[in-house]
């Protein structure tokens, strides 16, 4: 599927789960922890500055975001986890919130992809494994995107990789896809990934 991702607007900012949008319109989610880059992945993919806006206080906001691209499908930014000074009570309106958008989501059968994203520099908390697992046990489709690799050097990053592939990943057929708003790395890549998805 092709859309101009120059015709792109926030559609709602949903804190509860009646607020979800119900329209059979493919949805493509972005997953992580906070400040793990998912505002400005999704600037990046839309070739916008502020349309996501990327928060200075991480885990600040619970809500789960949908960008309309072009009449034609939702970008879908889910509330980031893993802040460390965040409340018990807010923690659980996170999980809460994330749980609903998955398992009780008005127009669930249009998720056609999540990308999870992990920081490349620390690779894999508890949190996105624990994340990770949940969508192979619910036969969620994902791709697992590694961010922020302009933080490293390109003999860092392919050893970095390297060894998430080997150990982490390893028998599992993930491949993470790197990728950086600052040089672009795997900006292609992605967007290639997300029209093949929303046409299936």
């Amino acid at each position: 599927m092709k859309f101009n991702v120059n015709n792109a607007s926030l559609r709602i900012s949903a804190g509860r789960a009646q607020q979800f949008v119900r329209e059979p319109k493919p949805q493509i989610a972005l997953s992580g922890r906070s400040n793990v880059g998912k505002s400005s992945l999704i600037n990046t993919l839309l070739g916008r500055k502020s349309l996501a806006r990327v928060s200075s206080a991480p885990g600040k906001t619970i809500t789960v975001n949908f960008y309309d691209i072009d009449k034609k499908l939702y970008l879908v930014d889910l509330p980031g986890y893993g802040y460390a000074k965040r409340s018990q009570d807010s923690k659980r309106a996170w999980s809460t919130l994330t749980e609903d958008y998955f398992l009780k989501n008005p127009s669930g059968d249009a998720l056609r992809l999540v990308l999870q994203l992990i920081d490349i520099r620390t690779g894999p908390t508890d949190d996105d494994i624990m994340m990770i697992n949940f969508m192979v046990d619910h036969d969620i489709p994902f791709e697992v995107v590694a961010t922020k690799t302009d933080k490293l050097s390109k003999t860092q990053l392919a050893a970095s990789l390297e060894v998430l592939e080997r150990t982490v990943f390893a028998g599992t057929g993930i491949k993470p896809i790197p990728f950086s708003s600052v040089t672009r790395e795997g900006r292609d890549e992605l967007m290639r990934r997300i029209e093949a998805a929303a046409e299936g």
